[in-house]
């Protein structure tokens, strides 16, 4: 039997994870801040720092237009935090990556965001692993595969 989206656990769990979002967004603009960047310029960072992207792919990732994040890149590259350079699988291609400075900035970003690090630290790593499955069965992500 399929679940009322208005029964009270589902509003309750709802709220619940527009709680946790609202949290973990107010610390991350606050940890921006504290480099003199925005919450989208950090976003950008971080998500450059786990690998080289083009534009249009960091566009699809943070679910925004890709000449918002020209503009963004265009700012970072200006501080020294990212460069563009060719795809070596396709030089038409240019990708942004991360300079030395901008790794760095973006693992001191990712150290000061407690929020969502410390809850999770007390739970024990079995229920953490439930929660990550959890949080991709509801995103449409393939639980066994990882990745989706």
């Amino acid at each position: 039997m399929a679940t009322s989206r208005t029964d009270p656990l589902t509003l309750e769990v709802v709220e619940l994870i527009g709680t946790v979002v609202a949290r973990y967004y107010e610390e991350y603009e606050q940890a921006a801040a504290q480099h003199a960047l925005t919450g989208a310029q950090a976003r950008v960072l971080g998500l450059l720092s786990l690998e080289p992207l083009p534009m249009r792919h960091i566009a699809q990732k943070l679910k925004c237009e890709p000449s918002n994040i020209t503009g963004i890149v265009d700012r970072l590259e200006a501080r020294g935090l990212v460069e563009r350079r060719p795809d070596p699988a396709d030089r038409r291609v240019k990708l942004a990556a991360p300079t030395e400075a901008g790794r760095t900035t973006a693992r001191h970003l990712r150290d000061s965001l407690n929020f969502a690090r410390e809850p999770l630290g007390e739970l024990t790593e079995a229920e953490r692993t439930l929660l990550r499955d959890l949080l991709r069965r509801m995103l449409g992500v393939d639980v066994a595969g990882g990745r989706g």
